[in-house]
């Protein structure tokens, strides 16, 4: 069994060297600028909800108030830029900490609560910070932040005429995110998040600190949600509450990691590869007649999939392999037999 698993993950990580190899070179293929769009929107996604796959795949606590924490890391940029004319940079980091505190401060309260109330005192959360920010005029309100005409180049991490350095951006972001998830994974905070994924009692009885670990993983998966927000405001070059702070984009979010495969590497990842481009072209094919039909489509979809395996479009994965592999049980036994 240790065996069979073990070829499996390496496979995944041939696939991932792979992909790592290729995925560089994919914008001097993919000449239209729409194409590159879809491709930013992917692995920017894929990276968000690699984030909150953190606590909520590989912990188990689900939580519908991770755009909070996207919007001040988008927030943070647009600050810097818009109102004190500085490069993104600084806004940055003092967004992702300030997501970081944010997410603390109000996780302790609602790890109180397990299950299903804690998802809805998450949605609670997403629905007070929204308000606050649609009212707070020194954020513009409801109005937003409109970035100025800036010189363009890393400095200021803008382009105005191609998309292939934020191709570019995008990609560090999401292997950065990855690297930083496959190391808690083979580690012992990993096991420590999938032990109260499982059961939270057995794991205290253990001598795992729950609370603590619950709280470290909302933390991490708060900073990194924050790098995120602030890689899409520079890509938008404008934000506002709707646009980052809703349960509109906290769904996303997380149905992205559900339908990939909630506590796993890959998870996320293939369940962007399949929402964005369906949310992209039915928006370009449709227009305004189209709205919400990318929803529709996803939801049955992801009827379909929890139907017939709940562990997401990784659980299927894993059943072709395990269904390969009994194959050859059967087929050694039956060479013995006869």
């Amino acid at each position: 069994m240790m065996k069979g698993n073990k070829k499996k993950q390496d496979l995944y990580w041939y696939v991932l060297i792979v992909l790592l190899i290729l995925i560089p070179f994919i914008p001097q293929v993919a000449a239209n600028s729409f194409t590159q769009h879809v491709l930013i929107l992917i692995l920017l996604y894929a990276s968000m909800s690699q984030a909150w796959n953190i606590i909520g795949g590989y912990c188990g606590q689900v939580s519908f108030g991770h755009s909070v924490f996207f919007g001040i890391g988008a927030y943070g940029a647009g600050m810097a830029v818009v109102r004190f004319g500085l490069p993104p940079w600084p806004g940055i980091i003092l967004g992702a900490l300030l997501a970081t505190a944010v997410a603390i401060l109000i996780s302790y309260p609602c790890f109180k609560l397990k299950g299903h109330y804690f998802a809805i005192a998450t949605f609670a959360i997403v629905e007070i910070f929204n308000r606050l920010f649609m009212v707070w005029y020194w954020v513009n309100g409801a109005l937003g932040l409109d970035y100025p005409l800036v010189e363009v180049g890393w400095r200021n991490f803008m382009w105005y005429t191609t998309k292939i350095p934020y191709y570019y951006g995008a990609l560090v972001l999401f292997i950065i995110i990855f690297g930083i998830v496959r190391f808690i994974e083979k580690n012992r905070f990993g096991y420590y998040l999938r032990a109260v994924r499982e059961d939270q009692e057995t794991a205290e009885a253990t001598g795992i600190n729950s609370t603590m670990v619950k709280l470290s993983a909302m933390a991490l998966s708060a900073f990194l949600a924050a790098f995120c927000g602030a890689f899409f405001v520079q890509y938008n070059l404008r934000v506002d509450p709707t646009m980052v702070m809703s349960l509109q984009v906290s769904m996303v979010f997380v149905l992205v990691t559900i339908l990939g495969g909630a506590g796993t590497l890959f998870g996320p990842l293939l369940g962007a590869m399949i929402l964005i481009p369906l949310q992209e072209y039915t928006r370009v094919l449709w227009g305004g007649l189209g709205r919400g039909t990318d929803l529709i489509l996803f939801g049955f979809l992801i009827i379909l999939i929890m139907v017939r395996q709940p562990k997401g479009i990784m659980g299927l994965v894993d059943e072709y392999f395990n269904y390969k592999k009994m194959r050859k049980v059967i087929s050694a036994e039956s060479d013995i037999k006869y």
